[in-house]
């Protein structure tokens, strides 16, 4: 690949980096790059969970450096996830991606609306409606196995889940989505890895943008919270709707 390409990818890869960060949806922007770029459809799948990888990998180390990411709370939800993730990757073949395709948008219309209508959503923690093992089964399983086989708006589920069934505040719920969609990419390119469709020259380079976007996204986050976080999540939700809808 050209070395002008290679520099659009990374430079692509930093706003991918820094929006996903703080709302999810850093896919939308670099999977649709990588095609462009020429790359195979499982091929630019693949090298996107590489490069995605190393950037929730950033975020989540960011958050936890600061303080408002507890590891050992969601070791269920981890655990959940990456059994759903492998799970998600390994029935790609007999599982229907249109159909998913047709029900996403409704569930990423609804995620926007419910954050855009409840003005005081997560600006502080709440009673938990789940607690962690309830949690780890009904959200992080079936959201985690969801980011395997398909994945666009695999982050604002997440996010909508920490919020409105853990009942932790926006910024921590944040964090937590992180670590969650650190598991649901890594468990995924483990599987298009062994398989060898990752294509490590395009996906390193754009993992360095990855990891300055978002690290500078992560502290921006913190730094605004709620404020930001709220109308980049409707933001995002709504775009990779109408993108999925448009592309049916």
């Amino acid at each position: 690949m050209e070395f002008e390409i290679v520099g659009l990818l990374i430079a692509v890869a930093v706003c991918a980096g820094f929006v996903d960060a703080i709302a999810g949806g850093g896919g939308l922007i670099t999977l649709p790059a990588l095609l462009l770029a020429g790359l195979p459809p499982v091929t630019a799948v693949a090298t996107n969970k590489l490069q995605g990888t190393f950037g929730v990998a950033a975020s989540a180390l960011t958050f936890w450096r600061a303080g408002h990411l507890d590891i050992a709370s969601l070791r269920f939800a981890v655990t959940a996830t990456a059994a759903g993730a492998l799970a998600g990757s390994l029935c790609v073949q007999w599982l229907d991606a249109e159909l998913l395709e047709r029900v996403i948008p409704a569930a990423l219309i609804l995620i926007a609306t419910y954050f855009a209508f409840a003005p005081r959503l997560g600006q502080e923690s709440r009673r938990a409606r789940l607690a962690p093992l309830p949690f780890a089964f009904a959200a992080a399983a079936p959201i985690g196995a969801y980011d395997g086989f398909l994945g666009p708006g695999a982050g604002s589920m997440y996010l909508m889940a920490f919020v409105a069934l853990a009942g932790t505040d926006l910024l921590k719920s944040v964090a937590a989505t992180k670590l969650l969609n650190l598991t649901s990419n890594a468990v995924p390119l483990a599987v298009f890895a062994a398989a060898g469709h990752v294509d490590y020259t395009v996906g390193l380079a754009m993992a360095a943008g990855q990891i300055v976007g978002s690290r500078a996204g992560a502290r921006m986050a913190m730094a605004r919270g709620a404020r930001l976080i709220r109308p980049l999540v409707v933001i995002v939700s709504m775009a990779i709707a109408a993108s999925l809808l448009l592309r049916g």
